[in-house]
């Protein structure tokens, strides 16, 4: 069957086409993505403006409309963290109902999380083991552990890296003094919830990234994708340490000029590669492995799963 997944994130809104059927690997068909950066329309109370909502509104209709003209089997919409922390959330998605024509399904950070490691597991397989997963998304950072399908502790901090550039780094390049106290903060947030939810865990047999700011920072630190399978090299952290002094000095027009930096990327990759190099600091990950499957690929997969238990 063809199913069709368009995923609202902080960043952008991305359509993603697949051929799939129970048990077998979701063959892509068809993606787009339409970049909006949500994070930066914000009001003071924390509400999406009005430009905004049409912003969102005109690219999921866009996405909607590709959908009608290849044609699915089913539609599946989810939203994460910017609609679902946004304080005029539910009028902004009854908003996307009546003009898009699509209603969403908001994803708690829990769901993203556990939904992104079933896409991770079943990339990797069994032999994998104890998987710990760091995903970084606009505007939330899941973290997750387990040696199942579905992790056996799960945590979402807002340290996405659009949120984490609006709020620390706002200038462009930003002070030594905004770069340490968004370091300071996100090592306090990292280390109470290793304290709290990951202390009594196994050390984990593989440390996975996964999200579109993971890719780009290992195709930064390692370089391009294997030729052959697409497989992206690990991220060291002491490769991650090295570049981001160069990636601070610079402001961000210039970043998007770097091996593996997108346009849409060159704003806010510093605050995460910062952010994910504390992580991997607070967690004592020396080597990141990169998924290249993630929320999209394991929304597919529940649904294909359900598919298939109901015959």
């Amino acid at each position: 069957m063809r199913l069709g997944v368009i995923d609202v994130g902080s960043n952008t809104v991305h359509l993603l086409i697949v051929d799939a059927h129970p048990g077998a690997s979701p063959v892509p068909f068809h993606s787009q993505r339409s970049t909006l950066r949500l994070m930066r329309y914000l009001d003071a109370e924390g509400a999406i403006t009005e430009e905004g909502q049409r912003l969102l509104v005109d690219a999921i209709r866009e996405a909607v409309e590709a959908v009608a003209a290849i044609g699915v089997d089913d539609l599946i919409g989810t939203a994460t963290s910017a609609i679902r922390e946004a304080a005029n959330g539910e009028q902004v998605l009854a908003r996307i109902a009546a003009d898009a024509g699509i209603e969403l399904q908001v994803l708690t950070g829990d769901d993203e999380a556990r939904i992104t490691m079933l896409a991770v597991r079943r990339w990797f397989g069994w032999s994998a083991g104890e998987i710990l997963l760091f995903d970084i998304g606009g505007g939330s950072f899941e973290i997750a552990q387990g040696a199942d399908e579905y992790p056996d502790v799960q945590v979402s901090l807002p340290l996405g890296a659009g949120r984490t550039t609006i709020t620390y780094l706002r200038d462009d390049p930003p002070a030594r003094e905004a770069v340490s106290a968004l370091r300071a903060h996100a090592r306090a947030e990292f280390t109470a919830v290793r304290e709290r939810l990951f202390a009594d865990r196994p050390t984990p047999t593989r440390v996975v990234g996964t999200s579109k700011t993971i890719r780009s920072l290992a195709r930064l630190v390692g370089g391009p994708a294997d030729p052959v399978t697409g497989q992206l090299a690990p991220i060291h952290y002491t490769g991650l340490r090295e570049w981001e002094p160069t990636l601070r000095e610079m402001p961000s027009e210039v970043r998007q000029y770097l091996p593996g930096i997108t346009p849409e990327r060159g704003y806010q990759i510093l605050a995460g590669a910062i952010v994910l190099r504390t992580a991997m600091k607070v967690f004592e990950v020396s080597t990141l492995t990169v998924s290249p499957w993630a929320l999209r690929e394991g929304i597919v997969m529940r649904y294909m799963d359900a598919l298939d238990a109901r015959g």
